[in-house]
């Protein structure tokens, strides 16, 4: 046996979305193994923590502990701290201690510029990679959910992740058309912390956007639905911690702007692609997938506005990670779709 083919044999070859809000590891014969936000906390240049313990410190860390989220919009907003988070998360999910170096397929956002493309590829293997495959985000979420992406076929998906949302329709393993926008997870929570200041004067964090989001947050009425919250936050004016009750329906209006935008990113997509494939889509619809998927009413939304047949992905949290983590079963395919160099 060839050297190579022993070192691949031994090693734990991963899967890896590398997400704004979220970092995923898929180890190859062993499934997801790692789910955590992508946060790191770090002291004089030393890791600390990463994921959850880490996300636990944003805004209440001493100023001598920084914690950052090192993505903004899918991409590498600081180098340093995500080669050192992906290290950490890289170290955390090898079970066995081999000489073997994984190799590595990093999920990518679909408008990614070269630049980019090498801050992740070298943050992949300065965490310990033997080689890094980067997919695009669409192709790994439209393997994630099922859908047969080699055929002729027209395959139309959203993934609505933290920082970007991808709106892409794919054939014969290959990309036809994809609109990348970046409004996502990150821009609605931020539209909650600007409703709420405007309207109460209240400032409140991100983790509590989240929350409120996660709680109350649709992008469409439903029927019998009336959902209340207390939040808690600091007072502008007076400048002390208050507590105001928020509603459901006032949440929905807030995210209304990022939510409409996602909606026109689709409606774009399907102005520019080619008849013959818009005819696949009738039949087939589109299917929705990554954390915005789980927004409630979103489906029904987008039903409304395009008439087409809608369907959430199963689990579409861990879509694109289980799509990538397919293609490490299959060489053939990952050829066919990875990025060139």
């Amino acid at each position: 046996m060839r050297l190579t083919s022993l070192m691949g044999f031994l090693a734990d070859d991963l899967a890896v979305d590398l997400g704004t809000a979220n970092t995923l590891v898929y180890v190859r014969g062993h499934g997801i193994v790692l789910n955590e936000p992508s946060i790191v906390a770090m002291k004089d240049g030393t890791v600390l923590a990463a994921g959850h313990e880490a996300k636990a410190m944003l805004g209440r860390a001493p100023g001598s502990i920084s914690v950052v989220r090192p993505l903004r919009h899918g991409v590498i907003a600081d180098f340093d701290s995500t080669e050192k988070m992906l290290h950490y998360f890289i170290a955390k999910t090898r079970q066995r201690k081999t000489l073997a170096h994984p190799r590595v397929v990093v999920t990518v956002p679909s408008g990614i510029t070269q630049v980019e493309k090498r801050a992740v590829r070298q943050s992949a293997r300065q965490a310990g990679a033997r080689e890094a495959f980067l997919i695009e985000e669409p192709i790994a979420a439209a393997l994630g959910a099922g859908l047969p992406v080699a055929d002729p076929g027209a395959n139309m998906i959203v993934d609505i992740g933290g920082g970007t949302t991808e709106v892409a329709v794919m054939s014969l393993s290959g990309i036809v058309y994809c609109k990348s926008v970046r409004i996502a997870g990150d821009e609605m929570n931020a539209a909650v912390i600007q409703h709420i200041r405007k309207s109460y004067s209240l400032l409140v964090g991100e983790r509590q956007a989240e929350d409120i989001k996660l709680t109350l947050g649709s992008a469409y009425p439903i029927p019998g639905e009336h959902l209340t919250m207390e939040v808690k936050g600091r007072d502008l004016i007076v400048g002390i911690p208050k507590t105001i009750l928020v509603t459901g329906e006032e949440i929905r209006e807030a995210l209304r702007e990022p939510v409409m935008a996602i909606v026109s990113a689709v409606h774009t997509c399907l102005e520019q692609i080619p008849p013959e494939l818009a005819a696949d889509i009738v039949d087939k619809g589109i299917v929705v997938s990554g954390g915005g998927a789980c927004l409630r009413g979103l489906g029904a939304l987008l039903h409304d506005q395009t008439g087409l047949p809608i369907r959430i992905s199963d689990d579409p949290l861990t879509c694109v990670v289980r799509g990538a983590g397919a293609l490490l079963d299959d060489v053939t395919l990952l050829a066919r779709v990875a990025l060139p160099s």
